[in-house]
């Protein structure tokens, strides 16, 4: 089957949705589709500073697409860069048609999606993200609320990570449930394992031990409230460490915190880390830490439960569908920086508790999370939808760009 996937980021940008969208690609590879991937990124400083940013590069057995977001860079014009991606899909296909698209991303690719589906007469799949159920359409404007309402009642397949999503999607828009197909997250196993000579709940330096959050750097997944949590800890535990690796829109104000904290010796920010030197980052670590507020499905929990990591987390959208409190990992409420600072304070000082829930959540992530058989799942739902025609249903009657929170800051959505 020749399936385009359409993407809104890509490597090297930084964002679970890139490893997500590696791995997805890599499965269909080996499961004999040709694919083309077309895949957005941002060029601009402020994209580069906030995501990573740059031409995605070669994927192996892939045809692989950049297009610059300059509409997206030039004032938040999605609308543009919709065309862009619908021009560029319909010259590959005239010459050599597809029988699939995969939007990753609700807006602006799925949009794109239901556009070309109209044009080219096949059928679309569209993968619901965090920021689609989050932000999109939220307490932000009416053309993006329609864009996005289009897209879930329209697409052929509704793909979204877990039921906790779901229902948040369905309560911000009125989706019907029935739309959702749900396809959980999923992580590269022979990459990510326990660092040689692990053994559930030891440190990695007897006397320091490393929590660990690693990911966007953006207070909407809870990293100030990490720093909150740990100036509380680190005065009477001179020898614990915090490890802060990734970029993202506050990376500077994590920065300028640190810098003014008596604890900032405790503090490492690693900044950008490459996709190949991941592993490395949570075998230097033994605790991760995810304070989000809500996720579509988190990876780098998963990430972290094949490294051999106990967990604590926010007991968020998109977080309590994978961990289950006192059982694989410790929940506490998003935002509450007492209860997150009593978890670690436990977790911490409990060998048998870290022992306990490292165990049990490797055994999950490596038994129900492994992408073989995500890939599969995926795979089948293309092979449900081949050949069938569009959902055509719907007008094309968006009405001009209005102003919206996000055209302003788009770099957010």
């Amino acid at each position: 089957m020749r399936i385009c996937f359409i993407s809104r980021r890509y490597f090297p940008a930084i964002s679970g949705m890139s490893v997500y969208a590696q791995n997805l690609l890599r499965e269909l590879v080996a499961l004999g589709h040709d694919v083309t991937m077309v895949s957005q990124y941002r060029g601009d400083a402020l994209g580069r500073g906030v995501y990573g940013g740059g031409p995605p590069p070669p994927v192996p057995g892939v045809h692989v697409i950049g297009l610059e977001a300059l509409g997206e860079q030039a004032g938040g014009r999605f609308e543009d860069d919709i065309q862009a991606i619908i021009d560029t899909v319909e010259r590959r296909h005239a010459a050599q048609p597809f029988d699939l698209l995969h939007a990753q991303y609700g807006y602006p690719p799925g949009l794109a999606a239901l556009h070309l589906s109209r044009r080219l007469g096949v059928p679309n799949v569209v993968s619901i993200q965090g920021g689609d159920g989050h932000w999109v359409g939220v307490d932000c404007c009416g053309t993006h609320q329609r864009a996005i309402r289009r897209v879930l009642d329209h697409a052929g397949a509704v793909l979204i990570g877990c039921q906790s999503f779901a229902d948040e999607v369905i309560g911000h828009h009125g989706t019907a449930a029935g739309r959702f197909t749900l396809v959980p997250g999923a992580v590269e196993v022979q990459r990510f394992q326990p660092r040689a000579g692990w053994q559930a709940g030891q440190w990695v330096e007897a006397m320091h031990p490393t929590l660990l959050y690693h990911g966007r750097v953006d207070r909407r997944k809870g990293v100030l409230d990490l720093l909150d949590a740990f100036a509380q800890l680190a005065p009477a535990r001179p020898g614990l460490r915090l490890l802060i690796s990734g970029i993202g829109p506050d990376l500077e104000e994590v920065r300028r915190r640190v810098a003014s904290a008596p604890w900032q010796a405790q503090v490492e920010l690693a900044g950008y880390v490459d996709y190949d030197q991941v592993p490395q980052v949570y075998h230097r670590a033994d605790v991760f830490v995810s304070p989000t507020y809500a996720e579509g499905f988190s990876n780098t929990l998963l990430e972290a439960m094949a490294s051999g990591l106990p967990c604590v987390a926010a007991e968020a959208v998109g977080v309590v569908d994978c961990l289950r409190h006192d059982d694989n990992g410790l929940l506490v409420p998003p935002g509450d920086v007492a209860a997150l600072t009593a978890a670690l304070v436990r977790v911490l000082d409990d060998e048998a508790l870290r022992a306990r829930l490292a165990t049990v959540a490797l055994h999950e992530v490596r038994t129900t999370y492994a992408w073989p058989l995500i890939g599969r799942q995926i795979d089948g739902i293309y092979r449900q939808l081949a050949g069938t025609a569009p959902d055509l249903d719907w007008a094309e009657d968006l009405v001009g760009p209005e102003p919206c929170r996000y055209r302003e800051a788009p770099h957010l959505l």
